[in-house]
């Protein structure tokens, strides 16, 4: 099985920027579906982003409230996965969670994946 922990969460102003960083430890990454989601305060945990490997083709999906603002990437090298988040807002204000599907196809449906991380805190001030 694969372990994740996320990282670079912290307190940004609105229109920053943050990377968080999801490291997985135990099994390579190339053989999982990697996605992001979050939960915000008293909200339900909803998906954010989603990056499948297939055969060396690399698909990515973003909820609305993401494109254009947020990136998934991933560095196999590394083990780990990336979400860029520029152009920040209050709304986006949550705990941000990773999260891991083998041989997966990159759900948005959290149910679809069997590894996550404990989160990390993002919190944004307007």
């Amino acid at each position: 099985q694969v372990q994740l922990v996320e990282s670079g969460g912290g307190l940004v102003q609105a229109g920053g920027s943050l990377r968080l960083a999801c490291a997985a430890s135990g099994r390579s990454i190339s053989e999982y579906a990697l996605g992001w989601f979050r939960r915000a305060p008293g909200k339900e945990r909803e998906f954010v982003s989603a990056m499948n490997w297939n055969w060396r083709r690399v698909s990515t999906d973003y909820a609305n409230f993401a494109k254009g603002r947020f990136t998934i990437s991933r560095d196999n090298a590394k083990n780990t996965v990336y979400l860029q988040m520029n152009s920040l807002n209050a709304e986006d204000t949550a705990v941000y969670y990773c999260a891991a599907e083998r041989f997966g196809s990159g759900s948005q449906e959290s149910r679809s994946y069997d590894y996550w991380g404990r989160g990390t805190q993002v919190t944004v001030s307007s």
